[in-house]
């Protein structure tokens, strides 16, 4: 069919769903649903349906929208899969706090959290001028040496596999 003959079927379709009350529009929506079925959404048939849509009443104007939405696929989105078949987790990733375990508490501000999964390290501890409380990611070699001057703290949480 070329497009002539589309637009020509679609407009007898569109005049339908115009003139539709609202018990009649289902046919009328199924009928143009087998229409782009059988033509296919090409961009011709997009762009008429997108441009017919104006002159519909909202309602029926939300009705098409769902019939081009039921023949546009969705973007398939990259999937970032392990051999295993667990989601690859990158290792510097925002986290949030439910990713991190409390390793060290002290009462007097500082607090070392430890990531659940993989190495990484963070600590609270109050800014001296504002006094609010300010988190910060560790190093490997401030980790090391965090961990040799709190050997002998009693804060360090039990089972959290924080003490060296």
């Amino acid at each position: 069919m070329d497009n002539t003959q589309v637009s020509a079927v679609l407009d007898g379709i569109v005049a339908k769903l115009r003139s539709a009350s609202w018990k009649e529009r289902d046919s009328v929506l199924a009928e143009l649903k087998t229409a782009v079925e059988q033509f296919g959404l090409t961009p011709a048939v997009e762009r008429y349906l997108e441009d017919a849509k104006k002159e519909l009443p909202l309602e029926v104007r939300w009705d098409v929208d769902e019939v081009i939405e039921a023949f546009v696929e969705a973007p398939q989105e990259p999937e970032s899969e392990s051999d295993d078949g667990e989601e690859a987790d990158d290792p510097n990733k925002p986290l949030s706090m439910s990713d991190l375990n409390v390793v060290y508490d002290d009462p007097r501000g500082l607090v070392v959290y430890k990531s659940k999964v993989g190495e990484r390290w963070f600590a609270t501890q109050p800014d001296p001028y504002t006094g609010q409380p300010r988190m910060f990611e560790l190093g490997p070699a401030e980790i090391q040496s965090l961990q040799t001057q709190l050997a002998g703290s009693p804060y360090w949480v039990l089972g959290a596999g924080g003490a060296a």
